[in-house]
């Protein structure tokens, strides 16, 4: 199995089958797929029963291969599938830009590398700005990156909260995903 392969198998697993809350906008999520990306992304049967191999493919695509989590992934695979987690939950071009604010902020005012324009997108500059981060800060600064990137998202998921109430019966369990 794949790294890829067994990465989306644990997110399927912490995903779970069918859900349909009433205080979630998403509607009808299976595996962590809402309705309107299954839709989206090609698959038009009934969400109770998509099959688990529906699930892959769309996480393969639209999440992983879309985004280019696998240009990430050559230089850190931990930064990839942490892009990859968040990108499930908020859209991969909100996680992409989330890396890019964290690069920015941790360029020492643009001696290790130039500033990157949060555009959400993986493009040469983000890869060699992510390559030389990782090259001068080393094993120690991945693992910064990978805290900063929690934050952001943390700080996001609380702000979903604070602005729409509804959204609490979830943040709990979200924040844990992150912080176990």
């Amino acid at each position: 199995m794949s790294r890829v392969d067994a990465m989306i198998e644990r997110l399927l697993g912490r995903e779970g089958g069918y859900v349909n809350h009433p205080n979630d906008r998403g509607g009808e999520t299976i595996w962590g797929i809402t309705e309107a990306v299954a839709r989206e992304c090609g698959y038009h049967g009934s969400m109770r029963s998509m099959p688990r191999d529906e699930a892959i493919r769309i996480y393969r695509r639209q999440y992983w291969e879309a985004p280019r989590l696998d240009h990430v992934a050559v230089r850190s695979e931990a930064v990839a599938e942490e892009l990859f987690d968040t990108g499930v939950n908020m859209g991969p071009a909100v996680a992409v830009q989330m890396l890019q604010r964290v690069l920015n902020a941790l360029n020492r005012q643009g001696t290790d590398y130039a500033d990157l324009k949060t555009d959400g997108r993986i493009g040469m500059a983000t890869l060699a700005a992510l390559t030389a981060f990782l090259r001068i800060r080393g094993k120690e600064g991945e693992t910064v990156l990978l805290k900063a990137l929690n934050g952001l998202q943390c700080e996001r998921y609380i702000d979903l909260a604070e602005r729409r109430p509804a959204n609490e019966s979830f943040v709990y369990g979200w924040i844990k995903e992150r912080v176990a």
